[in-house]
């Protein structure tokens, strides 16, 4: 008889160790939630192409808009979605504030992504 948490994958003609295994080791729903928000903060162009500027040097919001050839507010609000995401961080110098990747690990995801989109 199945216990309770368990589900019957199939007509249980093999063996089903690998999905148990994978089962146990899921993450929970909070956290798989978290990593769906994340995914969706990348699927914007526009965020993806102010994080590629930024791996490469920190910006200001005036420097972001006039490469992408976007308004400050429209870069703005986007600085701002990726802050809450945590993907990138800002910090003062004198009047002006320069935004960068949060850390390597943004970098590495983006080109690890592109890595994967340049495979056969």
């Amino acid at each position: 008889m199945d216990e309770p948490d368990r589900i019957p994958l199939c007509d249980g003609r093999h063996d089903h160790a690998a999905a148990d295994l994978a089962r146990q080791e899921m993450p929970d729903e909070a956290e798989l939630n978290a990593l769906a928000e994340l995914f969706k903060t990348f699927g914007d162009p526009t965020r993806i192409r102010i994080l590629y500027l930024l791996s490469r040097a920190p910006l200001c919001v005036c420097d972001v808009a006039a490469v992408l050839g976007l308004t400050q507010p429209a870069v703005s609000y986007q600085l701002k979605i990726l802050r809450q995401a945590r993907l990138i961080r800002s910090r003062r110098v004198g009047k002006t504030v320069c935004y960068s990747l949060a850390d390597r690990h943004v970098e590495t995801i983006i080109g690890m992504a592109k890595e994967h989109l340049e495979e056969e």
